[in-house]
C-alpha cells in the first residue's frame, strides 16, 4: 500500500464530527491516510470524531485544516469534485473507475473533494476541479451519506490500483518520459488571477449580472489544458509583457 499513488481526501465544510470520523474509518479501510478539512462547521479537533472513527485515529491525528478549498488543494495537480450535478460549470464527467485509473496513471498529487452533508459542493468549489466525479445511482433515491461516498471512491481506487498492477502486486508510480505533471493549483490560481486583473479594467466581466458566470467559464477554460509549471510560468511572462507600457519599454 505504501507505494501506491494515494489521493488526498478533502472534506469541504463538513458538519458533524461523527461523519468526519466515519469518513476517516472508510479511508483507512482501503489504505488512504491523508485527510484535509475545509472550515469544519463545529471546529477541529472534534470530540465526536474519535469514537466514530473506530480505530482510524492516525487519520484524524494527521488531518489538516484549511480556511478555503483553494488552500486545501493548492499543492495538488489534479482535483476531482464529487457531485451528482454539474452546478453551472462545464467539466468532464468521470466515474469512480476512471478516477482510480487517473490517480494511478497521471503523475502528481490528486485531491478528491467531498461537499458538506446537507448541500454538497458549491459551484465555486467545483470550479476548482479538472473534472466531476459521480457515481451511477438510483435516480429515485440519489442519497449517499458522507462516509458512504468516501468508501465508494476509496474502494474503487483500491480495486483499480490492484487491477492495473496485476493482482496483489504493489503498483509503482509510472514514469512518463519528457512529460511534466500539471502545475499545482496555487500556480494555476496565480495565472487566473493575473489574467482576471488585466481583464477587469477593460470591462470584460460586464455586465455585472453575468460577471460570476463569466469568471467561472474563464477558470474552466484555463483549467482544462492541465499546463505544467513551465507552461504556466511562460503564460505569466506573456501577460507581464503585455502589461508593460510599449513606450517605456523602448527607452
Amino acid at each position: 500500500m505504501a507505494d501506491l499513488n494515494k489521493p488526498v481526501i478533502v472534506l469541504v465544510r463538513p458538519q458533524l464530527g461523527e461523519n468526519i470520523g466515519k469518513a476517516a474509518r472508510a479511508m483507512l479501510n482501503f489504505g488512504l491516510t491523508e485527510l484535509r478539512l475545509v472550515a469544519p462547521r463545529d471546529g477541529w479537533p472534534n470530540p465526536s470524531a474519535g469514537p466514530a472513527a473506530s480505530g482510524a485515529d492516525s487519520v484524524l491525528a494527521n488531518a489538516k485544516v484549511y480556511a478555503t478549498t483553494a488552500e486545501a488543494v493548492a499543492d495538488c495537480a489534479h482535483v476531482h469534485a464529487t457531485t451528482v450535478r454539474k452546478r453551472g460549470v462545464t467539466k468532464p464527467v468521470i466515474g469512480p473507475d476512471e478516477a482510480g485509473r487517473l490517480v494511478q496513471t497521471l503523475p502528481g498529487r490528486h485531491a478528491i473533494l467531498f461537499g458538506p452533508e446537507r448541500s454538497g459542493l458549491e459551484t465555486d468549489d467545483v470550479a476548482l476541479a479538472r473534472n466531476i466525479l459521480t457515481v451511477p445511482i438510483n435516480p429515485e433515491f440519489a442519497s449517499l451519506n458522507l462516509a458512504q461516498a468516501v468508501i465508494l471512491i476509496a474502494h474503487e481506487w483500491s480495486r483499480t490500483a490492484r487491477a492495473l498492477a496485476g493482482g496483489d502486486t504493489v503498483l509503482v508510480q509510472p514514469t512518463v518520459e519528457e512529460t511534466l505533471p500539471p502545475a499545482p493549483q496555487v500556480e494555476l490560481d496565480g495565472l487566473i488571477a493575473h489574467l482576471t486583473r488585466m481583464l477587469e479594467p477593460r470591462e470584460y466581466f460586464f455586465p455585472e449580472g453575468r460577471a460570476e458566470a463569466t469568471r467561472r467559464t474563464l477558470r474552466g477554460v484555463l483549467t482544462k489544458p492541465g499546463w505544467n509549471h513551465l507552461e504556466v510560468r511562460t503564460l505569466r511572462g506573456i501577460l507581464t509583457t503585455l502589461e508593460r507600457d510599449p513606450d517605456r519599454s523602448q527607452t
